[in-house]
């Protein structure tokens, strides 16, 4: 790869990391509001070394008439979220006195806004480093949707040129036209993230808790200020506004702006927007008249308790209200099966993504009745849009890696010990982004504090492989990469 395609790839990941040493401010004035100042310092440490870090990479300069080929755009995205990772790990380890291997997958979880934890005690810990795990969400949660809107399609990962949008056609015709749905789409985030935060404040959180559980809702993250998750606030108002936000976080950002515009029926007629609404209304009526049958709790509360834990699962947010693996068997294979599904592309969610289920339900159909009618040319169409064979092979490799790097992990996991059901729970919420799995170890009540290191470095690298859409790493490991 020529070096000045590697100096403006270090240029970009030095502006990132100038951003990401700024943004630690916020927990640092955190610290001095709630008068904890003993935290500062190793805040102050960590926010020094990645400024110098970013720095050193920013001071070379951009090169000029150097223009980013698809190749570079692969080694630019995966690159960025690693290194990233690995400076935002520094307030844990500073602060927390943990392990670098615990502090990277607490980083590694926030950024990529996994919600996997190896931290217990939240309910006193510093606000600082409460504050910085769900920043550290909301920053991996924007960065997604950036990634997701203007890069993937670009990169024909996954089928997600089915979305490619003004924002990611590098033009020069449209490119005011990109910078302003950029705008657009940081502008309804912050706008959410700011309703969120009013909302759980309104319906009993404290403020310093609404901020947190905003921010965390809305990347569909789901770090908590508290050991309890959401089943510290018996309010259900508060059930209902983290349902809300969960939601809001799992839509596609792109038709926000869209409405924005003044295309007022964006959201109701997208396909995939339909079928996320519709999947979770259907699993609420379900599982909570299972709830309700086989336990006492009356109807209302268990239509609440069911409606968080599910929304919290589909949208790989991984909030939690109770234990719902307690919930019996079939709830417990339901709950495995919904972590899978995600939400909408373009959004914050992980998992496979609703659009893809969409798609492959168009392509069964539309093959089944080619074998009724052999002769017939049936017009296969998603959202407007007509699916190609390069979009159907795209889909169709995406979902069948997606399946083998569960099944490599859980293996591996399984090899360092680790039971069948904490190895293949933790493979596939990682990879999903659901955050916690099943079972006693790293279920909703645990964490992952108890794995082995290596164990914590293959879950941090599941995170990372689900969060870029597998293939974008992938394509790094092929040695015609690297050929000139």
């Amino acid at each position: 790869m020529a070096l000045p395609t590697l100096r403006i790839i270090g240029f970009i990941i030095g502006i990132f990391l100038i951003t990401l040493a700024i943004s630690m401010a916020v927990p640092m004035l955190t610290l001095v509001i709630y008068d904890h100042l003993g935290d500062l310092p190793s805040f102050l440490w960590a926010s020094l070394i990645t400024f110098l870090a970013g720095l050193a990479l920013v001071i070379p300069g951009r090169p000029e008439q150097v223009h980013l080929r698809p190749r570079d755009m692969y080694l630019l995205t995966v690159s960025s979220w690693v290194i990233v990772c690995i400076f935002a790990a520094l307030p844990f380890l500073l602060t927390q006195h943990i392990s670098y291997t615990d502090s990277f997958f607490e980083s590694m979880s926030g950024i990529t806004a996994t919600g996997s934890t190896v931290l217990s005690g939240l309910d006193t810990m510093s606000p600082g480093i409460l504050m910085w795990r769900s920043m550290l969400h909301w920053l991996g949660g924007i960065g997604f949707i950036g990634m997701a809107v203007a890069i993937l399609p670009l990169l024909r990962i996954g089928g997600m040129r089915l979305f490619q949008t003004e924002s990611s056609d590098r033009s020069e015709k449209v490119m005011p036209r990109s910078h302003m749905v950029a705008r657009l789409i940081v502008a309804t985030y912050v706008g959410i993230t700011i309703l969120g935060s009013l909302a759980f404040w309104w319906a009993g959180m404290s403020v310093f808790d609404a901020i947190n559980h905003a921010m965390s809702a809305i990347s569909t993250g789901g770090f908590s200020t508290s050991d309890q998750s959401l089943a510290k606030w018996s309010q259900p108002a508060v059930h209902w506004v983290a349902i809300a936000v969960m939601i809001m976080g799992s839509l596609p950002f792109t038709l926000y702006v869209a409405t924005l515009r003044g295309h007022r029926k964006a959201l109701i007629k997208d396909q995939q927007v339909q079928g996320l609404l519709g999947l979770l209304l259907v699993t609420w009526l379900v599982l909570s008249a299972w709830l309700w049958w086989t336990t006492n709790m009356p109807w209302w509360d268990a239509f609440r308790h069911v409606a968080l834990n599910v929304t919290s699962v589909v949208t790989t947010t991984g909030f939690a209200l109770g234990d719902y693996s307690l919930w019996g068997n079939f709830s417990l294979m339901l709950f495995f099966y919904l972590g899978f599904i995600g939400g909408c592309s373009g959004s914050t969610a992980g998992g496979i993504k609703i659009f893809r289920f969409q798609v492959a339900y168009i392509l069964l159909k539309a093959n089944l009745n080619q074998l009724i009618h052999p002769r017939a040319v049936i017009k296969q169409k998603y959202n407007g849009h007509r699916l190609d064979e390069e979009i159907v092979r795209s889909i169709l490799t995406f979902s069948f890696f997606f399946a083998i790097t569960i099944c490599v992990i859980a293996l591996a996991l399984s090899l360092l010990g680790l039971d069948w059901m904490t190895a293949l729970t933790g493979a596939a919420s990682t990879v999903s982004g659901v955050g916690p799995g099943l079972g006693e170890t790293i279920g909703p009540s645990g964490n992952f504090a108890s794995l082995p290191d290596a164990a914590k470095w293959i879950l941090s690298l599941g995170m990372l492989l689900g969060r870029l859409e597998i293939i974008t790493v992938f394509v790094l490991c092929i040695p015609a990469f690297w050929r000139h």
